[in-house]
């Protein structure tokens, strides 16, 4: 280990700190209101692509999986995420855990970013104006 010290490399001691705080980080996020939870949970591109997918329709924790080449706990804390965010729903089918997608925090989120680019375009709009004027 020293050998590998010396190297450049880093020990496994740090390594496995550094995984555990990143599947922590997937796996619980301490957020405190709605938007910034949905908003934590889209900035990753295996959940928009989950709630992508979804958006054509229910589908199970299987079928979910299929294209992922992740583990099935690894997928699970990304389902886990979504829900907790409000964007998803699951619900037993027989054996099965099936995944709806909920749109209204999407729409929440949307509606947002308008009401912020609404008022930056006006704000720009105006402070354009004011500029063309003094010139």
């Amino acid at each position: 280990m020293a050998r590998e010290e010396a190297c450049g490399a880093t020990p496994w001691r740090a390594q496995q700190s550094h995984l555990t705080i990143l599947n922590q980080m997937v796996k619980y996020l301490a957020v405190s209101d709605a938007l910034t939870m949905v908003y934590s949970a889209l900035g990753d591109s295996t959940r928009r692509g989950i709630v992508e997918r979804l958006a054509a329709g229910e589908m199970t924790v299987a079928e979910i999986r299929r294209p992922l080449q992740m583990s099935a706990p690894a997928v699970s804390k990304h389902l886990r995420v979504l829900e907790h965010a409000g964007l998803l729903r699951r619900r037993r089918s027989g054996r099965h855990q099936v995944c709806v997608l909920r749109d209204r925090p999407l729409i929440e989120a949307g509606q947002w970013i308008e009401a912020q680019t609404a008022f930056w375009s006006g704000t720009l709009d105006s402070l354009a104006g004011h500029l063309s004027e003094e010139q």
